[in-house]
């Protein structure tokens, strides 16, 4: 998402946050002229929120401010971390104290230093309270995060784990061992910031200062922000291109056919209407590999009759066996995706097809009317379970088929709810408004199956402090979690987290449907370097119209 949220596009797609945005073109979409110019045109949404690194959790945020930024480790096309802006993270002997040292030479684009206070400042203002940014529960394991989460705070009070030695040494105490840290901190959540930040930080949204590949050029609401290449980076991508410019679609097929007219270099997903035959339109440059993106769609915790409690998981349980996926997959998406079997992906270390509570996920209407029915017995319910989804991203195919399903195999009343733009869909989830299930999912962050279940369904990610949307807690669930991230072996790490997927097939917080396929289209004006990586998303440093 994360990231991310994804707007979605019927193919699978964020970042953030929750899956990669989608849409279709408005006809004012293109307002700058890149023609003969080696800008790359890439599609994207309106980002939710201005451009913050630690406030954002979806992709219309996030690949711009992936590209604006750069962490502590970057990570190549299949998700290898290396150091990039870090010399050194040295853990001691347990993994509860990391030792950072950065390279020498890195300047954000207004030409000031990046120095261990850029970072011990930049996570304490995500971790405090106060700032209310949407990743601080990326933070929690840092000593003294709990007390940045109470009343009262001014919104300057500093996580008491950072330490800064000098310039380029900091330390990190938490509150517990945790082995995923030195891959967590290429998040951007973790990104440094610059003192101008903490000025005007609404202003710094509107136009950022970063230290990644990309600086900022300029954002028209609605139309497109620019960035063009930093001729200062001094970091792992090699820029093939002059700049990126992200074009705002509410209609992904208008994006589709920009692609075809060579007014759109890259989109990352595939509208519904074009799932059957992208790989063979000879006016595009067809991909569609096994990804990472997970498609979901969750059902508030706080919601009468769906609590965590038996009622609300038999009823889960009996929505999850009454929806066919390889039907949804095999008529709606033409195939473009895989069934979901747990809550991680395929390509995430760890995953397995055949955990306890795995037929949860599997097509049994027999079963499910069932479960339904020792649900009424418990407290009768008569409502209609509505599933909403953002309208300007191609999910409506598949919740209309969702809808159906459930109609025809459960026999409960179900209705979509649309919701006009991702931009105020991700907004009445934040806010909570909610009445019924809805569109979610997720692009991976970093590659660990810690960041699909703890930054999803723990309890620390809960109540807006993180991307917990239906605020989903279970305190067994938490210390199977914690209990990976102290394990010392790569065994121990994955039966551990197997142990928490198998609560979360039970409780089911979000009924995963899905692997959405790394699937998109480029330009033929796109001469080289097009390809997608470990988050499906497309590989635009490397890209290049020469």
């Amino acid at each position: 998402m994360k990231k991310k949220a994804l707007a979605f596009a019927a193919m699978a797609c964020s970042v953030a946050m929750l899956l990669s945005a989608c849409g279709g073109s408005n006809s004012n979409a293109a307002s700058g002229n890149t023609a003969g110019s080696n800008i790359i045109t890439a599609y994207n949404s309106e980002p939710q929120n201005p451009l913050v690194p630690g406030n954002t959790n979806e992709t219309g945020g996030g690949k711009p401010v992936g590209l604006l930024f750069s962490q502590l480790v970057s990570f190549d096309k299949d998700g290898k971390a290396s150091n990039e802006v870090a010399e050194s993270i040295t853990p001691n002997a347990d993994a509860t104290q990391y030792t950072i040292k950065l390279k020498s030479g890195w300047k954000f684009t207004d030409g000031t230093p990046v120095t261990a206070e850029s970072f011990t400042k930049a996570w304490s203002y995500v971790a405090n309270a106060k700032n209310a940014q949407k990743c601080s529960s990326f933070f929690s394991a840092i000593a003294g995060y709990d007390d940045l989460q109470k009343d009262g705070l001014k919104g300057d009070e500093q996580l008491s784990g950072l330490k800064v030695v000098d310039d380029t040494t900091f330390t990190v105490d938490l509150n517990q061992s945790d082995s995923v840290f030195p891959i967590k901190v290429g998040y951007p959540a973790f990104a440094p910031l610059p003192e101008s930040f903490y000025k005007d930080p609404k202003a710094f949204g509107e136009a950022p200062v970063g230290n990644g590949p990309y600086k900022f050029s300029k954002w028209d609401h609605n139309k497109e922000i620019a960035l063009v290449k930093n001729p200062d980076y001094k970091g792992n991508e090699d820029v093939k291109n002059d700049g990126v410019t992200f074009k705002v679609y509410t209609d992904d097929s208008a994006a589709y056919r920009d692609i075809q007219a060579g007014n759109l270099d890259v989109m990352e997903s595939v509208p519904a209407a074009f799932t059957k035959t992208f790989k063979t339109d000879k006016k595009v440059q067809a991909y569609s590999e096994a990804g990472s993106v997970i498609q979901t769609f969750t059902i508030p915790s706080s919601l009468d009759h769906f609590k965590n409690d038996e009622e609300g998981q038999l009823r889960r349980q009996a929505i999850s066996m009454a929806i066919n996926r390889d039907q949804l997959i095999d008529k709606v998406l033409n195939g473009n995706a895989t069934a979901a079997t747990e809550f991680t992906s395929p390509k995430t270390p760890g995953y397995s097809d055949s955990l306890k509570g795995a037929d949860n996920l599997k097509f049994n209407a027999s079963k499910a009317k069932e479960l339904w029915a020792k649900a009424d017995a418990i407290s009768k319910y008569d409502g209609q379970l509505t599933f909403s989804y953002n309208a300007d991203g191609g999910a409506k195919p598949i919740y209309d088929a969702v809808v159906n399903q459930l109609k025809n195999n459960l026999g409960i009343d179900a209705a979509t709810n649309p919701i006009p733009t991702f931009q105020e869909f991700r907004d009445a989830i934040t806010n909570r408004q909610m009445k019924g299930a809805f569109r979610t999912g997720w692009q991976p962050d970093y590659p660990s199956a810690e960041n699909y279940l703890w930054q999803l369904y723990s309890t620390a990610a809960a109540d807006g402090n993180g991307s917990n949307d239906g605020d989903y807690k279970n305190p067994a669930f938490d210390d199977l979690c914690k209990q990976a991230a102290a394990a010392s072996s790569t065994d121990d790490v994955n039966k551990l987290y197997q142990q928490a997927e198998e609560i979360l097939l039970n409780d089911l917080p979000a009924i995963p449907l899905y692997y959405s396929n790394a699937s998109g289209v480029a330009s033929l004006n796109v001469k080289s370097g097009y390809a997608f990586d470990w988050q499906n998303l497309p590989t635009y440093t490397e890209m290049s119209k020469k």
